[in-house]
């Protein structure tokens, strides 16, 4: 599916698109098999293989990058040289001038404390190949250091839209959540720069009485060609259409999709397939089932 057909747009409206846009359960439920992956807080689609994807850890775990099949295959892990592991919340990959990229945000902030936090880009390890697992090392290319315009705020939940070349969070404890965005170049001057708040957004589960948090956006990723954007919180995921030529203001002020709940103990990582045909979905703990929406036949 392809919500980005600016002549279907123009002959239907973006309503039709949204009623139209059904991502349904996989019956199927593999689990992650990494012993390494005890806390999965974030999740990203290689952009160079639909076979395999990428997780970090959340805090007190070392700086390292997991990977592993959409089946759950364990294909092992690669070490962040240069990158401090404070309270790393969500991963999001991207392609960049033909090159494949990964960001890993280190923007947890439970006390709403930090001074500033970090973003970390790094080029796509190179993938393995058959039969072989990854035990390397690399470096980050490159680091955002930023605070929020309006203060400290804890975040999971960061995208990229490489459309736009913008870097788009996601508050997670404010009411209603917010949402920031920063550039996704290299700064051109050292030292900290400030995210910009572009909006709000809801995320609100449509059964009631559950608990408190249950509404809380705890990931987010954006499909390649920037037409639609998906948000985890406790309870499920939430479908943002955005329209061509439409600001994510526009898109994210709009009531989203939800689809089926995802059934998960602890949800706390999304990702979307470069081709927007998936959405995968992980829980924190050892052997999460990996929780799959794929798109209507």
């Amino acid at each position: 599916m392809n919500f980005a057909r600016p002549f279907v747009y123009l002959i239907i409206g973006l309503p039709a698109i949204l009623d139209a846009a059904e991502f349904l359960l996989a019956k199927d439920r593999p689990q992650i098999q990494s012993p390494s992956i005890k806390e999965a807080s974030g999740l990203a689609a290689s952009p160079q293989n639909p076979r395999f994807l990428w997780a970090i850890n959340d805090s007190g775990s070392p700086a390292d990058l997991h990977l592993f099949n959409t089946d759950g295959t364990e294909r092992g892990h690669v070490k962040i040289a240069n990158a401090n592991h404070i309270d790393w919340e969500d991963l999001a990959s991207f392609t960049l001038d033909g090159k494949s990229w990964l960001i890993v945000a280190d923007t947890g902030d439970n006390r709403t404390a930090r001074k500033s936090v970090t973003l970390h880009i790094i080029a796509e390890p190179k993938l393995p190949t058959d039969g072989q697992n990854l035990a390397a090392s690399t470096t980050a290319s490159w680091r955002i250091d930023f605070t929020y315009d309006g203060g400290p705020r804890d975040c999971e939940s960061v995208a990229v839209d490489p459309i736009r070349e913008k870097i788009i969070l996601v508050s997670k404890r404010t009411k209603p959540p917010e949402v920031y965005e920063l550039p996704l170049r290299p700064p051109t001057k050292p030292g900290t720069i400030v995210a910009k708040k572009i909006g709000n957004l809801l995320t609100e589960s449509p059964v009631k009485n559950l608990i408190p948090f249950s509404n809380q956006p705890v990931a987010i990723d954006i499909s390649a060609d920037a037409s639609f954007a998906a948000i985890a919180t406790y309870y499920g995921v939430f479908l943002f259409p955005r329209a061509p030529m439409e600001s994510w203001t526009k898109a994210f002020a709009r009531k989203p999709k939800p689809l089926a709940p995802h059934g998960l103990g602890q949800a706390e990582s999304l990702a979307i397939s470069k081709d927007g045909q998936s959405i995968f979905v992980v829980s924190e703990g050892k052997k999460s089932p990996i929780v799959r929406y794929h798109t209507a036949p």
